[in-house]
């Protein structure tokens, strides 16, 4: 037996708190390295992401020791078997040469069985091939033959349009004729005649249909080549005897013919054909009586531009002879919801009418009266889209080419610059004044005018209300509306701010629109003060509240903005009071300062001359305040300004005055 390996020495009996040998780390777990899928390049990149290198290597270290000592042991203790296997592995070569031979005559069978299934698959595969080839070979030549027998169909039944025609006019008709009641007898013939066109056309259109499917999907085969022309001819005979039928159903208002026609048409995948001819045979003359134009563009007997009357005809129009043939097409269930007559037929006219008999009602240049026309024509959209039966079918009718180009032939935002010119224009002409100039009352007949004394301030309140009128605002554009409200308020505040900023300063110096401040006396600014009250009040009022009823369709969230945004401006006047205040108290105390100027000359008086002592009080002290007291007794302060306004004014002129004495 060799030398055994010594084991490392025991733990001492007192060693408790060191870790024994054979302990490894938490992440260090040697039973899956017996695992069939152990990866060991993984493993270590695992391990790798929070264990350091040189830990993993002294572990890897220390678990490989630890097997060796295993292994050792082993050994050490199994020694004899150990040796004794050797001796018991006796002819190992010739057991394997045994064993071989079988295994290399299976392994033989084994590859002549693949080289069968081999060759059979191949051939089954051949066999599948062949089959597909074939079965697509005669999918093709099923779809020829269909296309074929479908064509041949058309043709024949196009063919029996006249013939179904001439043999109800000649036979029916004529036996009709004999009878007594001539007229109505010959109605209901032709009736008859229209709603079996009507039904042969249908089921012409159904294999048409069916025949454009085949085509599409043989178009590229020789054959389908060859019969372009037979189709393409039976297409034009179905078209024009489709719009035959169609065109005598609408002039007889015959609902059966009209809604196998459009069943046709909704067949062939043709509707813009039908919508087509709905427009020029029944809207367009129509049309033609309520505005007359021309096909060159002029007009042609119009007065006017104005839109209003002209939708009334057009309304009762179509109650009177376009409801019935709407009905049908909006009918439930139908399967004519392909259809846009109101677009494609009703709109698109009621366009072209417009553009050529009346093209200046388009024209914003005109504010007040392209509004009318405006308003009027989407009511009158609004009108037709009560004939869509679903909410589907009105953003349909919305998304429609024509309705598109209806509404861009309102050019809002010019409108909206012309206005705004308007308006802001007016309020900047009264600001540019070199002075304050007092309002005529008599001339405005708004109540809210009535308490204003300054056209400056009159003009802001009029330019204010009309961005809100309804002769002026288009609800498309009120957020723009809006905006120039704030700024109109915003320029009036700017205005006051300068004037009064120029004063304190002594001169307008580059800034122009100050110069009303400068030479405004004190009673003016007491007219400031009472407009800047008034308008303050009517604009977190009346006026807010008129704008919040306009804008009632938006969300709770929008108007809550809009409320803030003008509070906000009118609590932007309330914040030019005091600076209005201390501008009048200034200019009191500078009168009141030149009085005192004389009391310089009391004790001169009596040190160079031997006048006696003064008995009674002096007449400079009542000149002090006489400014001051004529102010407040003025009739300015005493109907315009608050009593708190006159303290204020009261107060801080006399503390200002005592401080200079």
């Amino acid at each position: 037996m060799p030398d055994q390996i010594p084991s490392p020495a025991p733990r001492s009996a007192t060693d408790l708190f060191s870790d024994p040998l054979d302990s490894h780390p938490m992440w260090l777990k040697p039973s899956l390295f017996l695992s069939p899928d152990f990866n060991s390049e993984s493993y270590i990149a695992e391990l790798r992401t929070f264990v350091p290198f040189d830990t993993l290597r002294s572990e890897f270290q220390a678990h490989l020791s630890s097997l060796n000592h295993e292994l050792i042991d082993l050994i050490n203790r199994d020694y004899a078997d150990f040796v004794n296997l050797s001796t018991k592995l006796v002819d190992v070569d010739s057991a394997v040469l045994r064993m071989r031979a079988p295994l290399l005559e299976i392994r033989d069978k084994i590859q002549g069985f693949r080289g069968a299934v081999e060759s059979s698959l191949t051939s089954l595969k051949n066999g599948l091939s062949q089959r597909a080839e074939a079965t697509a070979a005669r999918e093709v030549l099923e779809l020829l033959l269909d296309t074929f027998h479908v064509v041949s169909k058309v043709e024949k039944l196009i063919k029996e349009l006249p013939s179904a025609s001439s043999d109800l006019s000649n036979g029916d008709v004529d036996s009709i004729q004999k009878s007594n009641a001539l007229n109505s007898h010959v109605e209901n013939g032709t009736a008859n005649i229209r709603e079996t066109q009507s039904m042969l056309l249908e089921r012409i259109a159904s294999e048409m249909n069916r025949l454009n499917f085949y085509i599409a999907h043989a178009q590229n085969l020789p054959f389908v080549q060859n019969i372009e022309k037979r189709i393409l001819s039976a297409s034009q005979l179905l078209n024009a005897g489709l719009g035959h039928c169609f065109v005598d159903g609408l002039e007889h208002r015959d609902v059966t013919a009209i809604y196998n026609c459009l069943r046709a048409y909704a067949a062939i995948d043709n509707t813009g054909n039908a919508e087509e001819i709905f427009r020029t045979t029944i809207v367009a003359p129509l049309m033609q009586n309520v505005i007359p134009h021309g096909s060159s563009g002029v007009v042609a007997g119009a007065s006017g531009d104005e839109l209003e009357n002209d939708y009334g005809q057009i309304k009762k129009l179509i109650e009177k002879d376009f409801k019935f043939f709407l009905e049908i097409a909006s009918a439930e269930n139908s399967g004519l919801h392909v259809f846009e007559f109101l677009a494609n037929s009703i709109l698109k006219e009621v366009l072209e009418a417009i553009q050529k008999g009346k093209p200046g009602a388009f024209s914003p240049g005109r504010p007040k009266e392209f509004l009318k026309n405006y308003k009027s024509s989407l009511d009158f959209l609004a009108y037709l889209e009560g004939y869509c039966p679903t909410r589907a079918a009105v953003a349909k009718f919305r998304a429609a080419p024509f309705y598109v180009e209806f509404m861009k032939q309102w050019n809002v935002g010019v409108y909206f610059s012309l206005r705004f010119q308007e308006i802001a224009g007016a309020l900047d002409s009264a600001l540019a004044a070199p002075s304050i100039v007092l309002a005529q009352n008599s001339g405005s007949g708004e109540e809210y005018s009535q308490n204003l004394t300054l056209k400056q301030s009159v003009t802001l309140l009029d330019s204010l209300r009309s961005c809100w009128n309804e002769e002026v605002l288009v609800l498309s554009c009120s957020d723009k509306f809006l905006r120039l409200s704030l700024q109109l308020l915003s320029r009036y505040s700017n205005w006051l701010s300068s004037g009064l900023a120029a004063r304190k300063k002594g001169s307008a110096g580059s800034n122009p629109g100050c110069e009303w401040a400068l030479s405004a006396a004190s009673d003016d600014f007491v007219y400031v003060i009472h407009d800047i009250n008034c308008i303050s009040k009517e604009i977190s009022c009346s006026y807010l509240d008129h704008v919040l009823h306009v804008l009632s369709s938006c969300s709770a969230e929008v108007l809550d903005l809009v409320k803030q945004s003008i509070l906000y401006c009118g609590k932007s006047l309330d914040d030019l009071l005091p600076l209005v205040i201390n501008t009048i108290k200034e200019a009191l105390v500078q009168k009141s300062v030149e009085d005192l100027r004389q009391l310089k000359g009391i004790t001169a008086t009596y040190r160079m001359t031997n006048k006696p002592l003064p008995v009674r009080h002096s007449p400079y002290v009542a000149g002090v305040l006489r400014p001051l007291k004529t102010f407040l007794d003025g009739e300015q302060a005493t109907k315009y300004l608050t009593s708190n306004a006159r303290n204020n004014v009261l107060l801080g002129t006399a503390t200002d005055i005592t401080t200079r004495l």
